[in-house]
């Protein structure tokens, strides 16, 4: 791999404001995501591979064609002749960044052989705290980019973005390294639930697909929770307060009752870890007429989440019922699913990236996700996608920090993976 060159695509990336705008009635949900694509589009096209394409939804796709000595083992030396169709994989990664943090006029600090401790960012005031960040330990002597404290970093996804793009590179320029057809995919508005929506997956014709969206570094993320959000409107009667004795019904009071009754000590994010669920309330907005609430419910077992929402709605009829004249509507909108069961119905998907891993010498940790990837729904669509590592850490806060010899490493699997899937 072109360590160099990796780091300086990813600070190209990260530069671009790419924040997803949550609300957004149009696709993808800010400008910057079409600027980024734009720009990798162009690179994709002078890395010199086929099929670049920026459709009018902004996601990007490419093909890597496979290399000339590509067959399986036990194929015969006229395979393709012969009818032998080899496998499609696809590497996926999003554009858009979390808009939880601003993403506009990110300033990246290069920390070269980190010496360990603290780090602080910039005159922010914010400091990385190894208390806080025990991976860190690990990490001297290796080269830390974090942000100044002002906005996230973006390595969530752009780490990834930066990974594909300096593996793509390294196939084109090692024609002989041994791969079956790779697809490139890059969607747009995935920290905002659709980044898959737009996708056609037939064109794409893959086989398996792998998200570079994972923290760290050796990480196959093989589950993810599965997510609905719910959409509360509590709606109460709004009057001039010196008039409002008995007639005004404050919609910010009857939401404010809701949320006070929902689990503290368990189901919440902020009690919960591996594998327990919780319901999450995490935008507020509105006023004394109307108040409308988005809470999230997430858990590993899908079923669980009628659970979570009967108990919500459960909640908000006894509030309602004791504050008279209020009205609370519940609406649950399906989200995404665990995509373990996905992953089932084709075990070489994670099985190839065990094995990739072991060649390079390293051991493969299969892992949960306390959250979701695109691959989620493409698992749930038929396309098995698990999640790989790329070297990202701390996403969507100003404490953001990406490691570069992580994100190397991560180039690096990817063309082993290729290499093992040459052989299926």
């Amino acid at each position: 791999m072109n360590r160099q060159r990796l780091l300086e695509r990813f600070l190209r990336y990260v530069k671009i404001d790419t924040t997803a705008g949550d609300g957004s009635a149009g696709y993808p949900s800010s400008p910057g995501q079409l600027e980024l694509g734009r720009l990798l589009r162009d690179e994709l096209v002078a890395l010199g591979l086929t099929d670049v394409v920026q459709s009018e939804f902004g996601i990007v796709t490419a093909t890597v064609h496979h290399s000339i000595h590509h067959a399986p083992r036990d194929a015969s030396p006229h395979a393709e002749r012969e009818g032998y169709y080899p496998p499609v994989i696809a590497f996926c990664s999003h554009l858009d960044t979390s808009p939880e943090t601003t993403g506009r006029g990110v300033r990246p600090q290069v920390i070269e052989r980190y010496a360990g401790g603290d780090i602080s960012l910039g005159t922010s005031g914010l400091t990385i705290r190894v208390a806080d960040n025990p991976e860190l330990a690990n990490m001297q002597g290796r080269t830390l980019i974090t942000t100044d404290g002002t906005t996230l970093l973006g390595g969530d996804d752009k780490a990834g973005i930066a990974v594909i793009m300096e593996a793509a590179a390294h196939l084109m320029e090692n024609p002989a390294a041994r791969r079956p057809p790779i697809k490139i995919c890059f969607t747009c508005d995935e920290e905002i639930g659709h980044g898959v929506d737009h996708i056609n997956l037939a064109a794409l014709g893959a086989t398996v697909c792998y998200t570079l969206d994972g923290q760290g570094q050796d990480e196959i993320d093989v589950e993810t929770f599965s997510a609905d959000l719910a959409t509360v409107t509590v709606r109460g009667v709004n009057i001039h307060p010196s008039i409002g004795k008995g007639r005004m019904i404050n919609a910010v009071r009857v939401a404010a009752d809701l949320v006070a009754r929902l689990p503290r000590t368990e189901l919440a994010p902020e009690a919960t870890a591996d594998r327990q669920g919780f319901l999450h309330p995490y935008i507020v907005s509105g006023g004394v007429g109307e108040v409308t609430m988005q809470i999230l419910l997430r858990d590993f077992d899908t079923a669980a989440l009628h659970a979570y929402a009967a108990l919500l709605r459960h909640t908000a009829q006894d509030v309602a019922t004791e504050m008279p004249g209020s009205q609370i509507d519940v609406k649950i909108t399906p989200q995404y699913r665990n995509l373990a069961e996905g992953l089932k119905r084709e075990p070489r998907a994670v099985a190839y990236a065990e094995e990739a891993l072991r060649r390079l010498g390293r051991q493969p940790k299969c892992t949960i996700v306390r959250g979701g990837t695109d691959g989620s729904r493409l698992t749930e669509l038929g396309l098995p996608t698990p999640n790989l590592s790329t070297g990202q850490h701390n996403p969507h806060s100003p404490l953001e920090w990406a490691c570069l010899d992580e994100m190397e490493a991560a180039a690096e699997m990817l063309v082993e993976l290729a290499a093992v899937w040459s052989e299926a």
